[in-house]
C-alpha cells in the first residue's frame, strides 16, 4: 500500500476491476436492449459513490439509482452527468432541486403532486418514475382508483414528465419462487392500469440484482443492478444458481497496534468476557463498531500471516483484540475481508457470524475507514472523509 492522507492503520481496499468485471458480466448475460441502472446508494453500499459509480458507467451501466436526492448531488458535484433515479420517497419540496439538476424522482402519491404544484417555481421539468407496491410492502401504488386518482391530479402538473414504472421484488434471492411469481403476476396486472389509461412510459424495471440474474424473462427494458455489481451474492441459498462468478471487490484491513504476552486468566476487554485459558500471546487492532466491526463479532476470526486467528473479548467502539499462536512484529497486517493466502474471509461469511446479511456487513462500514481504490494492481485514488469535516 502506497503512502495514504489518513493517520491510522486501518483501510478498506476497493477493487475498480472487480466492480468493471461485474458490471461487464452483467451487461453481456442480458438482453442487448435492456438498460443497467447501477445502484450507487448508500455510499456505493460502503465501496464510495463517485469511483463505483465512473467505473460502473465505463463498463456499459447507462444510468444510477440512489436512495435520495442528496446522494444524487453528490454525484452530480462530482461531474457526473448520466441520468440519475431517487428510488426512495423524497418531500415536494425536493421538486425544484431536482429539475434543477436533472434528477428523476419516485413519486406515487396525489398528495405529492398537489404539493408539487403549490411548490413548482416554474423553471424546470421534473421527470419522475411510478414506483408500483406489487408485494414489497413498502412504498408504492397498490390500487387501481389510486393509480386514476395520481394520473388525474398529473394533469395540473404539466412540469412532471414520466419517464418509467418498476416495482421492488422481495423474495427474488429465495430459491421458493411462489410469492415472487405472484409479485410478477401483480405487477403484469399494474402495468394493464398504464395501458388502460393511455400511459406508455419509456422505462418499465423490476429486476434487483437476484432477479436479473435468474429470470432473463423478466427484464422489461432495464435493470437495476446493486449488490452484484459489488461482487457479492444477493444470498447464500441462491449462489450456486448464479450464471457466473462474481468478483468482491472491497476488502477491509487493519495492522497490530499492540501486542503482549499475558498469564493465565488475565481478563480482556469490557465485562472480561473472556479470560485466557494459559499463557497466551494477545494482540490490538485500531478498528471497532464505530467502524462498522459490529460488536456481536467476538468470537469471529480475522486472518493474519494467512491463518485464522480469533477475536477474544468485547469488540470495543475503537479496538478490539486478537488471540495470536505466537509474537508478531508490531505493524503486521490483519485482513478483516478478504484474503491472505490460502485463506478468505467474505463479507458473506461476516454476515452469516452477525446473524445479517451480506448488504450491511459492507454498507455500515463507516465514515472513519479510509478507502482505497485499485485499478489494474495499483492505486490510483485514496479518500479520507475525515479530511473533508
Amino acid at each position: 500500500m502506497e503512502e495514504a492522507p489518513f493517520y491510522r492503520d486501518t483501510w478498506v481496499e476497493v477493487d475498480l476491476d472487480a466492480i468493471y468485471n461485474n458490471v461487464t458480466h452483467i451487461k453481456e448475460f442480458i438482453p442487448s436492449n435492456v438498460e443497467i441502472f447501477a445502484v450507487v446508494k448508500a455510499n456505493a453500499y460502503g465501496h464510495d459513490y463517485v469511483p463505483v459509480a465512473k467505473t460502473a458507467l465505463e463498463a456499459g451501466a447507462t444510468r444510477l439509482a440512489v436512495a435520495f436526492l442528496d446522494e444524487a448531488l453528490v454525484l452530480r458535484r462530482a461531474g457526473i452527468t448520466v441520468p440519475i433515479l431517487v428510488l426512495g420517497p423524497s418531500p415536494p419540496r425536493d421538486v425544484n432541486v431536482a429539475a434543477e439538476n436533472d434528477v428523476a424522482l419516485t413519486v406515487f402519491q396525489k398528495e405529492w403532486v398537489d404539493e408539487a404544484i403549490k411548490l413548482w417555481d416554474g423553471s424546470s421539468v421534473m421527470k419522475f418514475h411510478i414506483n408500483f407496491d406489487s408485494g414489497m410492502g413498502r412504498i408504492g401504488i397498490r390500487e387501481r382508483k389510486e393509480l386514476k386518482a395520481f394520473l388525474k391530479s398529473l394533469e395540473g402538473a404539466p412540469f412532471l414528465e414520466l419517464e418509467g414504472v418498476y416495482t421492488h421484488f422481495a423474495t427474488a434471492d429465495e430459491v421458493e419462487t411462489s410469492y415472487f411469481d405472484k409479485q410478477y403476476n401483480t405487477f403484469l396486472e399494474q402495468l394493464s392500469w398504464l395501458k388502460e389509461f393511455g400511459v406508455d412510459p419509456k422505462f418499465v424495471h423490476t429486476a434487483n440484482s437476484a432477479a436479473t440474474l435468474r429470470f432473463q424473462g423478466i427484464t422489461f427494458n432495464a435493470v437495476r443492478i446493486g449488490i452484484a455489481m459489488y461482487g457479492l451474492s444477493p444470498s447464500v441459498e441462491i449462489r450456486p444458481f448464479l450464471p457466473f462468478e462474481l468478483e468482491p471487490a472491497l476488502s477491509l484491513h487493519t495492522k497490530v497496534a499492540h501486542i503482549k504476552q499475558v498469564i493465565k486468566g488475565d481478563g480482556i476487554s469490557y465485562n472480561v468476557t473472556y479470560r485466557t485459558k494459559t499463557e497466551e500471546w494477545i494482540a490490538t487492532v485500531a478498528i471497532g463498531y464505530a467502524d462498522g466491526w459490529l460488536r456481536r463479532l467476538q468470537g469471529f476470526e480475522v486472518l493474519i500471516n494467512g491463518k485464522r486467528v480469533p477475536i477474544v473479548g468485547r469488540v470495543t467502539m475503537d479496538q478490539f483484540m486478537i488471540h495470536l499462536p505466537c509474537e508478531v512484529p508490531l505493524g503486521t497486517k490483519v485482513t478483516l475481508i478478504g484474503r491472505q493466502g490460502d485463506e478468505y474471509i467474505s463479507a458473506t461469511e461476516v454476515a452469516e457470524y452477525s446473524g445479517t446479511i451480506n448488504y450491511e456487513i459492507i454498507a455500515t462500514i463507516s465514515f472513519r475507514v479510509p478507502r482505497i481504490f485499485i485499478r489494474n494492481g495499483k492505486v490510483v485514488e485514496i479518500i479520507n472523509y475525515l479530511n473533508n469535516i
